[in-house]
């Protein structure tokens, strides 16, 4: 039962709702803040980003700053989960890549798709969630990785096979780091998708 509800979860998970984000002819819907024209609180939070392990303001940080505050938390959020997880970067980056495919976010997955393959991780895997298909091949570590985040995505749950399954093999931290990847990149998605963040010119949509 377990095998045919990942299959199921995964099947509609990386390709039901992985609608493609167009680029915008017109003007972009969130225009970049001139720093001039910033505020102290943006200003201040601009500086961390950029002078933080990221070292730039990309992405979602740029619309992000329109609430400085909530920016600020969100980005040492996301500084911890991606640079100090208990995860190794091969399972992390991995998980990043699964939730950009759900959310069908084509520059988070420019953007961490160089970092997974960095980190350790296949390309051929990358390549298949890209497909939108369980890859093949896959270590003990990446498969419970990817069922656990599939389901989580799709069911919103996990049964307790497949809990059971992740703590033994990543330990309990390393699924609450897993979890909370998981929860932050969708906001990350969330943000990229309503923005309409385009993939920078030249490069091929990977879906």
């Amino acid at each position: 039962m377990l095998s045919i509800a990942i299959a199921v979860a995964v099947g509609v998970s990386l390709l039901g709702f992985a609608s493609v984000v167009s680029a915008r002819g017109a003007s972009p819907r969130f225009p970049d803040l001139p720093k001039e024209g910033m505020t102290d609180a943006q200003k201040r939070v601009y500086e961390a980003i950029a002078g933080g392990p990221r070292g730039g303001v990309r992405g979602p940080f740029g619309v992000l700053l329109r609430s400085p505050e909530l920016a600020d938390r969100v980005q040492k959020v996301g500084e911890h989960l991606r640079f100090h997880s208990s995860l190794p970067a091969r399972l992390n980056e991995f998980a990043i890549l699964i939730n950009a495919r759900f959310w069908g976010s084509k520059y988070e997955w420019y953007a961490h798709r160089p970092l997974a393959i960095k980190g350790g991780l296949a390309e051929s895997l990358a390549d298949d969630v890209a497909r939108g298909v369980r890859p093949a091949r896959m270590q003990d570590d990446e498969a419970v990785v990817f069922d656990f985040c599939s389901v989580l995505h799709q069911q919103h749950f996990v049964d307790d096979a497949l809990f059971t399954r992740a703590v033994a093999i990543l330990g309990e931290q390393g699924v609450v780091d897993l979890i909370g990847v998981s929860g932050y990149y969708t906001l990350v998605s969330m943000v990229l998708n309503v923005a309409e963040i385009p993939l920078p010119a030249g490069v091929a949509s990977p879906w």
